[in-house]
């Protein structure tokens, strides 16, 4: 789903399916309309939700995308019509009364710029829904960042910081400035996780990819030695054995106006 050349594993992105997939889910809760021509998922991944909007409008076309040849060939296989290209090329058409991006554009620096055009183009009494992550100040992300900073990894790779995402506000101002009816919220997720560094395996299918694409196979597996106890240490194992994760997310829901 990554606009940069990040490789993506639909394996070890579906490990979590069921977490990964409730924000969508409650991101479609909040697009009211029963009719729509035409219906693209901006970003659909291995295709596993795609499915979801053909099912709640069967009569609209659909359209899939996503830049990782890998996401995509998973896609087809469920019967997906998906498309290899970049969001950022991306632009509506006049038939395209529903967008969704799930959990996408965080990978791209001026999604903002880009997500005010798109909403502003769109047919008038379109519905644009947004979720984005919004935890990178979560211990799961600085403690990267900060082994990151450290030899041998220092200056090897880069990763997204808190400035990845806006604010809940800040969306909801640039798609009110477009004449956008806008509804943004938040949500922090409380997910219960199982197994060994379960934090670890999650962060390894999204967040840390470019760390994955930058090492060679020794220092990956060095890299994850090194994360684990860290992570470990500020996710620790319940009496039950379960692991919590808190995961905050942002919903944007813009209606392009007339």
């Amino acid at each position: 789903m990554s606009t940069k050349k990040v490789s993506w594993d639909p394996a070890i992105y579906l490990a979590f399916g069921d977490h990964r997939a409730r924000p969508f889910h409650d991101l479609l809760a909040r697009i009211r309309t029963v009719a729509p021509r035409r219906v693209v998922d901006l970003g659909c991944g291995p295709g596993h939700l795609t499915g979801v909007l053909a099912a709640r409008w069967p009569n609209a076309e659909i359209d899939a995308l996503d830049s990782s040849p890998d996401m995509v060939a998973e896609a087809q296989a469920r019967g997906i019509p998906a498309r290899q290209a970049d969001v950022r090329d991306w632009r509506p058409g006049p038939r395209d009364d529903v967008v969704v991006s799930n959990a996408v554009l965080q990978w791209v620096p001026e999604h903002r710029e880009l997500l005010a055009g798109w909403v502003a183009a769109m047919p008038a009494g379109g519905w644009f829904g947004v979720q984005v992550p919004g935890n990178f100040t979560a211990p799961s992300h600085v403690l990267v960042r900060e082994l990151l900073a450290e030899p041998p990894w220092r200056a090897r790779v880069s990763v997204r910081d808190e400035l990845a995402v806006a604010s809940p506000a800040q969306y909801a101002e640039s798609l009110a400035a477009v004449g956008a009816d806008v509804d943004v919220w938040e949500t922090t997720y409380l997910h219960r996780l199982s197994g060994n560094h379960p934090v670890l395996t999650w962060i390894s299918g999204t967040a840390l990819r470019p760390v994955r694409d930058a090492l060679n196979d020794t220092e990956w597996a060095e890299f994850r030695e090194a994360l684990a106890p860290r992570l470990r240490s500020a996710y620790p194992v319940s009496s039950d054995g379960s692991t919590w994760l808190p995961f905050r997310r942002i919903f944007t829901v813009a209606r392009a106006g007339g």
